[in-house]
C-alpha cells in the first residue's frame, strides 16, 4: 500500500504533498464565498481548515490514497486540492466502496483549464495504482466541475442524501473495470 503520497507532474502543475506552509493558502481559498459557494455553501473557521489539511494528509498512510496541493509549474503559486478521500459517510449508496475524488481550486485559477489538468492526473494515477471505480459528488448547480468530472470519466450515476440534502453522485468506472 501507498503510505506516502506522491508528485505528479502535468503540463502547468505539480501536484505535491500538503505542508503544513500550505495552511494559510487553504485558509484563504476555504474563505473565499464563491469557492464554497457548490462545496457545501459556508466559509471554513481556521480550525477547520488545518483539520482538513492533516486528514487529507493522513488518508494516506489509512487507505492508500489522500490529496495532493495543486502549484503552478513555474510560480509555484498554490492554486487548490485534489485528490480522493474515504468520509465515511453513511450514504446510500455506500462510497467508501471505491475512492471519492474531490477538488476546490482558488477563484484567481479558474477558467484556466488546470482542475481538468489535475483531475486528469490524478485520476491516470488513480488507473495505474489502483484500478477501478471512484466517485465524486457534485452540487446540482456546479456546471464547471460537472465537466471536470465528465472530461475524466465520470457520469451521472445517481441522486442520494447526504445529511438529509439530495446530492449529485458521479460515477467513473476506471481501468480495470469490466
Amino acid at each position: 500500500m501507498i503510505t506516502e503520497p506522491p508528485t505528479l507532474v502535468t503540463e502547468r502543475l505539480i501536484l505535491r504533498p500538503q505542508q503544513a506552509s500550505d495552511y494559510e493558502s487553504c485558509v484563504a481559498m476555504w474563505n473565499d464565498e464563491e469557492v464554497v459557494r457548490h462545496i457545501g455553501g459556508a466559509t471554513r473557521p481556521a480550525q477547520d481548515v488545518w483539520f482538513n489539511l492533516a486528514r487529507s494528509r493522513g488518508m494516506w498512510p489509512l487507505i492508500g490514497y489522500g490529496y495532493w496541493v495543486a502549484v503552478e509549474k513555474g510560480s509555484q503559486r498554490f492554486i487548490g486540492e485534489v485528490g480522493f478521500s474515504d468520509f465515511k459517510r453513511g450514504m446510500n449508496p455506500d462510497l467508501s466502496a471505491a475512492p471519492e475524488a474531490g477538488w476546490a481550486f482558488n477563484r484567481d485559477s479558474w477558467g484556466k483549464g488546470y482542475a481538468s489538468e489535475a483531475v486528469g492526473a490524478i485520476h491516470d494515477w488513480l488507473d495505474e495504482n489502483r484500478p477501478g471505480p471512484s466517485n465524486c459528488i457534485i452540487d446540482a448547480g456546479n456546471i464547471a466541475s460537472r465537466r471536470v468530472a465528465e472530461k475524466s470519466g465520470y457520469a451521472f450515476w445517481c441522486e442520494a442524501l447526504y445529511r438529509d440534502s439530495p446530492v449529485n453522485v458521479f460515477r467513473r468506472e476506471g481501468a480495470g473495470t469490466t
